[in-house]
């Protein structure tokens, strides 16, 4: 197995081996924004130590950074219960890859990224192994199921969180933790002006333009993107000259876009540019996830929807204890944009409150102050610097 690593000076004559230059760091993200999260992270630990070698479970944005992705994790980002059950053996299949890994050829260090069910298992492989773990960016344990906090103390050597009120939280439960800011402020880039991205795009910068984000899964798309194409329609009855803008993000590829876009051809489909995208919409409707932060550290009003099967649906309503679904409004602890839940997700109500948006100047100055406030909230740039020297304190 070939692993990433720095060059070392090489001088003549007898060396005392070098320890550091045997040390194994195993990074495991399950998800597009595990992946996105996890390639910044990378970057900023070779940086410091290009002695180090990186490998695990991730996606592009890892494998672009440095890391010897011996998983790809494109197959197993799934929602809910029906949609996990179908994908079990992909599952299977990447667990027991990573836990032989640790049982025969121990990494120095493992780092968590999110992916909680998945990486919660893992942590136990890694502690009955002496291997120490990490974990980056929480599961929301906040929200649902608090009971995992024990799990997660009696396994994880720390914690590194990107929301401010998960670090008191964990303190509380005796977990060591650091809030280290959230690493989308990393991410972001010098966007060019309105006119440059439009021409990007492939849009008209004097008309305005809608963003749909239906989510980074397969299974969200075939919940979200009808719906969010329907409002499309609606929408642009109201607003003349109205465009539609979607970023497919990492996870996914245009092909999978194609069976739901008969009818919509004149909708853009635009790859490997979220960020682009985001600065350029107006408004949008954003499924539940990361891209609601994405979206509000860009300062576009959006309405938050998110869809399940009815089963995994009833289950989460009786399980979920916070009055927010939305990073935003959780950051906040307000309903800065609005959240349509399930069967209140449709056209109509989405379509009502983009157009509202759209047209009440006030509102929407409103809504992009409270998006700024949500930024400050979540600290400045460095989070993936701060949580690298967090992994190397560890590894030395």
């Amino acid at each position: 197995m070939r692993y990433h690593t720095g060059s070392a000076l090489r001088r003549p004559g007898p060396q005392i081996p070098d320890m550091k230059n045997n040390k194994k760091i195993m990074l495991v993200a399950g998800e597009a924004s595990g992946d996105l999260h996890g390639g910044n992270l990378a970057r900023e630990i070779l940086a410091a130590r290009p002695d180090l070698q990186l490998m695990g479970m991730g996606g592009s944005m890892m494998r672009g950074a440095g890391v010897d992705t011996v998983i790809d994790n494109s197959e197993l980002a799934v929602v809910g219960i029906y949609e996990v059950l179908s994908h079990i053996g992909v599952i299977k299949r990447a667990f027991d890859t990573l836990k032989g890994i640790i049982q025969n050829s121990p990494p120095s260090l493992i780092v968590l990224i999110d992916y909680p069910d998945f990486n919660l298992r893992l942590a136990k492989v890694a502690k009955a192994a002496g291997v120490p773990v990490l974990y980056y960016i929480s599961p929301q344990i906040w929200a649902w199921r608090r009971g995992r906090v024990k799990t997660i103390a009696g396994l994880v050597r720390k914690m590194l969180v990107v929301f401010p009120f998960e670090e008191q939280f964990y303190k509380d439960a005796g977990v060591e933790c650091r809030f280290v800011g959230h690493p989308l402020l990393d991410a972001m880039k010098e966007m060019p002006g309105r006119d440059e991205l439009a021409s990007r795009f492939g849009l008209d910068p004097d008309r305005p333009i809608f963003g749909i984000l239906p989510g980074s899964r397969r299974k969200e798309l075939s919940f979200h993107l009808p719906v969010m194409l329907e409002s499309y329609n609606l929408l642009k009855e109201k607003i003349p000259g109205l465009q539609g803008v979607i970023p497919v993000a990492s996870s996914l590829s245009e092909r999978d876009f194609a069976p739901y876009m008969e009818g919509f051809e004149e909708v853009r489909l635009v790859s490997g540019d979220t960020d682009g995208v985001m600065a350029l919409m107006d408004a949008a409707a954003v499924a539940s996830g990361t891209a609601t932060l994405q979206t509000a550290l860009y300062g576009k009003p959006m309405v938050i929807i998110y869809r399940l099967s009815p089963i995994t649906y009833f289950l989460g309503r009786m399980l979920i204890k916070v009055k927010h679904i939305g990073a935003v409004n959780l950051v906040a602890d307000e309903e800065v944009v609005p959240e349509l839940i399930q069967d209140d997700a449709t056209p109509e109500n989405i379509s009502s409150l983009i157009f509202k948006m759209f047209c009440d100047k006030a509102y929407y100055a409103e809504v992009v102050e409270k998006l700024g406030r949500v930024r400050e909230k979540l600290g400045g740039p460095g989070a993936s610097a701060r949580a690298a020297e967090e992994v190397v304190r560890l590894i030395d």
